[in-house]
């Protein structure tokens, strides 16, 4: 069964970015890790912009997310700390999904760097741009130097149907020359036009106190 996962992209808003911090580190955080079936839980922050900040959640299968152990702690359920930080956020997006390639694939420990990328595409085109992100252009992003992995996603909810996460030895990998090569192709610019609410975000990864 393909792995699951969820996504959570935010502005701080007008939360305090050290309260934000605690409440992350020290409650939001843990409650996830401790739901069976969430496998790994990473935190990014924004290269350019610390207070943008996406957590990534790889889960067994994206039903993780309607179990008990998992209501117990979302929704209606949240806690009241988490009801007073989210209240002062800018939710950028959030995404539940499937991965459709390679499938079942976990993040690496290790990345400095983060790239998130997604999008809607208009139906008439949805069946090449899977063809197209699948044979070209991941194959092709994935062989650049300091790539550690590249996955996607399909969504089962929220407002972006496809994500493709590229996990970085650093940020400025997505800068060099061989990934801006790698990214170009007749095939790209053709089917770029039909994209629809793209969201790209290059991240680093969050080092508590940093």
């Amino acid at each position: 069964m393909a792995k699951g996962t969820l996504i959570a992209a935010m502005n701080m808003g007008r939360a305090a970015e050290n309260e934000f911090n605690d409440w992350y580190d020290t409650e939001h955080l843990p409650e996830r890790q401790r739901v069976s079936g969430f496998l790994a839980c990473q935190r990014w922050i924004g290269a350019a912009d610390r207070r943008i900040s996406v957590a990534t959640y790889d889960l067994d299968n994206v039903k993780v997310l309607q179990s008990p152990g998992y209501l117990a702690i979302g929704g209606a359920n949240l806690s009241p700390w988490s009801k007073r930080v989210t209240a002062q956020v800018e939710r950028l997006m959030r995404f539940e999904g499937d991965q459709i390639l390679p499938g079942d694939q976990l993040p690496p420990a290790d990345a400095g760097g983060l790239l998130l990328n997604a999008m809607n595409v208009v139906p008439e085109f949805e069946a090449e741009f899977n063809e197209w992100y699948d044979k070209e252009h991941i194959p092709a992003l994935a062989a650049v130097p300091g790539v550690l992995s590249a996955r996607r996603f399909r969504g089962s909810s929220g407002n972006r149907k496809y994500v493709a996460l590229y996990h970085l030895a650093a940020p400025e990998v997505q800068e060099s020359a061989e990934w801006k090569q790698a990214r170009q192709s007749d095939w790209t610019s053709r089917l770029q036009p039909h994209f629809r609410d793209h969201l790209r975000l290059v991240l680093r990864r969050y080092v508590r106190g940093a």
